[in-house]
């Protein structure tokens, strides 16, 4: 069988054989270059070189006094920020960041968003402010009014005057952002707070007035300011974090436990249950998201159990606290009339709904190291 070349390659060929020029060592002295030091050879890029700069001012804000300030949202993106020695200011960060850490403030008034670690306020005085995040920490702070979504035990430490509120905020980016740093708008603790420094006969923190609106307490931006493109909400109802009484006493002796399943539908069903008992008088005491085994439906559901386990493999439950007198047959109703194609557990009747409470939340604090 023959062979057959290109053009081309007969052309080089004739190349080769008449054409190659005699060489004199003349000619070659001083013009080669050693291998691998060919000049002309553009440098090796790692993507780490390709990484834009960051400019550490972008993630501080320091010594400022008397203007409203912050960060818009997209700007930060994760990063970690750092505020000290402020005075008088109105901070609005609203992105989602990896940490937050302030430092030496006074009479200021802050909002976060959603911080995918730790928010960490010390020597601090005069601080009114609204933060979500997984974990929040006070130390050497004074007078304090927080409005709070914390996935863990809130610390304090040598700390007085602290009071605490839960979360009720709104900006369209906002629900986005607790995606982005992992935080589930379901799984608030703000009212279970850890003094690691308590005063036998003092109070070192309490409880916001219940009816207290963050509006009181953190004014909206300026309309001349960098924020007044940011459709912000302060309104209870409009809050991504659903309102909830967390620690206060419970106005009845019968409670509900209400529990979605994993769904595309699950976040919007439970706003839904949350509107709809609402508006009939109850109250949203405590809400939870967690991953469950099948076991564990056994140990909370007890004899209902064998039905729900197929749907608890599918993901985290979400389950809901609902308070006042008749919450069992109302929660019953609402289940068969609004949420009849979607799997539920409800309490049964009032006799032993306080016991699947309990039953629940006490295995989700487990579940998440309260």
């Amino acid at each position: 069988m023959g062979c057959f070349f290109s053009k081309k390659s007969k052309r080089k060929s004739a190349e080769k054989e008449n054409l190659t020029p005699t060489t004199t060592s003349a000619d070659t002295a001083g013009s080669s270059v050693p291998l691998g030091n060919n000049t002309d050879e553009a440098p090796k890029q790692y993507s780490w070189d390709k990484r834009e700069k960051a400019d550490p001012k972008d993630y501080t804000l320091t010594g400022l006094k008397d203007v409203t300030v912050g960060r818009l949202p997209g700007t930060l993106d994760g990063k970690p920020f750092v505020i000290q020695d402020c005075e008088n200011c109105n901070i609005f960060v609203l992105d989602h960041t990896a940490t937050i850490n302030i430092d030496d403030c006074v009479n200021c008034r802050i909002v976060f968003g959603p911080v995918k670690g730790s928010v960490f306020f010390r020597d601090c005085k005069d601080i009114k402010c609204v933060v979500a995040c997984q974990q929040f920490r006070a130390r050497d702070c004074k007078k304090m009014d927080v409005f709070l979504c914390c996935a863990t035990q809130p610390i304090i430490e040598s700390s007085t005057g602290m009071k605490f509120g839960c979360f009720q905020y709104y900006y369209p980016e906002l629900a986005f952002h607790f995606k982005d740093a992992g935080l589930s708008i379901f799984n608030n603790n703000w009212s279970n707070i850890h003094d690691f420094t308590p005063v036998s006969g003092e109070n070192n923190w309490s409880l916001l007035p219940e009816d207290a609106k963050v509006a009181d307490f953190v004014p909206a931006p300026d309309p001349e300011s960098d924020f007044k493109s940011v459709r912000i909400s302060t309104e209870a109802a409009r809050s991504i974090v659903p309102l909830t009484k967390g620690g206060r006493r419970k106005d009845s002796e019968e409670s509900c436990l209400f529990v979605f399943f994993a769904g595309d539908y699950t976040t919007a069903n439970a706003r839904k249950l949350i509107d709809e008992a609402t508006s009939k008088g109850f109250v949203l005491i405590q809400t939870k998201e967690v991953s469950m085994k099948p076991e564990d439906a056994r140990r909370v559901f007890q004899n209902s159990a064998d039905d729900l386990v197929e749907w608890i493999n599918k993901g985290s439950v979400t389950a809901l606290e609902l308070n006042g007198d008749g919450a069992v047959e109302a929660c019953k109703t609402i289940a068969s009339e609004v949420f009849s194609g979607t799997k539920v557990f409800v309490s049964d009747n009032k006799n032993t709904s306080t016991r699947d409470v309990d039953s629940f939340f006490n295995f989700a604090d487990m579940q998440m190291g309260l």
